[in-house]
């Protein structure tokens, strides 16, 4: 008999965060290695950010605070959801964590049962169907294909709906494909969701503000107003405001569930840091400014990424929407023998024979629930991602 927990059993170390300590560990060995595995914003936290955090330790704001939020702060996500999203909510409404993904584990833990299914679109971030399997359900992935985009149609949803669907976790624009669905095709899937009443909606919108292109961000209880009292809308300040290692993620919803998702924290983390929570209120309140000259930078990136990659030989990239990602499929390289005599039988060999061939560090499509594919982050300086594509380039023309 494992001394160890039976829902420790059920799910694994995240692969991207694997992937990135492997390339940590090679740079320290000395080797020439380009990471390209994080999914983190190279920009410094803008400096009125950081003032604000100084700020608020000279005032003593070092103690204790509400477990899932200060009023402040509170207040502040309120006003950003009414301001960019025409959501109305309460402050006891609003659930503060640490980071992200946190306030989806408490969501998730504070509602699921064993039998319950979560149907969750493929590819998906590592971290939804592992927190979905430690709460005793189960995952239903739902395959999206490269010629639409990694987007998932309003048929294949109504597909996977069971009577023991409890939620959809949606992440739009996507990690890892960087798919954004414009309002036309949320509206095509609410219609869906509205039909199941017992379906609950946790959308992600934790790269709201990375898109491209003129494209318009939406969400999905801003496009139908029907779904408002069964959505758990999730966003943070990790990934626009360059603040990832400040740890604060929120979202807002049904009292009811907030109030569990609170009673939940209460017990493990207590409050997020309240230095950070103070950093935060800035961040939504402040200028704004710096977002579009990043998106300027981060656009000029995708477009030299996918370019370079769709002439590697044997892959293919679509151009996304947002985020900071590419997921390009290496179909072509499948099966073939790499510069190592090692023979190429899936994608996880093919980031492997990459790494250890040309030093570039990337993850494997399949830990994203589609394959054969990789992710690429393109949140890193222009010369090194130019580099690293040319290195995957010359990776796969020298497979036999």
């Amino acid at each position: 008999m494992s001394f160890l927990a039976e829902s420790i059993g059920r799910i694994k170390p995240s692969p991207t965060i694997a992937i990135s300590n492997l390339a940590k560990e090679l740079k320290a060995q000395g080797r020439d290695i380009i990471a390209l595995s994080a999914g983190e914003p190279d920009f410094d936290t803008p400096e009125n950010i950081k003032q604000a955090a100084i700020r608020a330790i000279e005032r003593g704001e070092t103690k204790y605070t509400i477990v899932d939020g200060i009023p402040e702060l509170k207040a502040a996500i309120c006003k950003k959801f009414k301001r960019e999203n025409g959501l109305d909510y309460k402050p006891s409404q609003v659930s503060v964590g640490t980071g992200g993904k946190q306030v989806l584990f408490n969501a998730l833990v504070a509602t699921l049962n064993p039998g319950d299914e979560v149907i969750i679109p493929a590819p998906y971030w590592v971290s939804y169907p592992d927190i979905v399997l430690f709460a005793g359900a189960k995952p239903v992935p739902v395959e999206t294909r490269l010629e639409d985009g990694f987007k998932m149609k309003p048929a294949a949803l109504e597909r996977a709906i069971t009577k023991k669907t409890k939620w959809l976790i949606f992440n739009s624009p996507s990690n890892p494909s960087g798919a954004a669905y414009t309002r036309a095709e949320l509206k095509a899937l609410t219609d869906v969701l509205v039909k199941h009443p017992h379906v609950w909606l946790l959308t992600d919108d934790m790269y709201e503000h990375l898109v491209y292109d003129d494209f318009e961000f939406t969400t999905p209880a801003q496009v139908e107003p029907k779904l408002y009292e069964r959505t758990l809308t999730l966003n943070g300040v990790s990934k626009a405001y360059c603040m990832t290692g400040w740890r604060i993620g929120y979202a807002a919803g049904p009292e009811m569930l907030i109030k569990a998702m609170g009673t939940l924290q209460s017990q493990s983390t207590t409050n997020p840091s309240a230095i950070s929570q103070w950093a935060s209120v800035e961040a939504l309140e402040g200028p704004q400014d710096f977002i579009p000259k990043h998106n300027k930078a981060f656009k000029e990136r995708r477009d030299l990424v996918v370019s370079m990659l769709n002439q590697a030989k044997g892959i293919t990239c679509s151009k996304p929407e947002g985020a900071f990602y590419v997921f390009p499929f290496c179909q072509g390289a499948i099966g073939k023998t790499a510069p190592s005599g090692n023979k190429i039988a899936n994608d996880e060999d093919f980031v492997k024979e990459l790494l250890a061939a040309e030093g570039v560090a990337v993850v494997h499509g399949s830990a994203f629930g589609l394959g054969p594919a990789f992710r690429i982050s393109y949140a890193t300086a222009i010369k090194d991602l130019e580099e690293a594509c040319s290195r995957i380039q010359r990776f796969c023309g020298a497979l036999q």
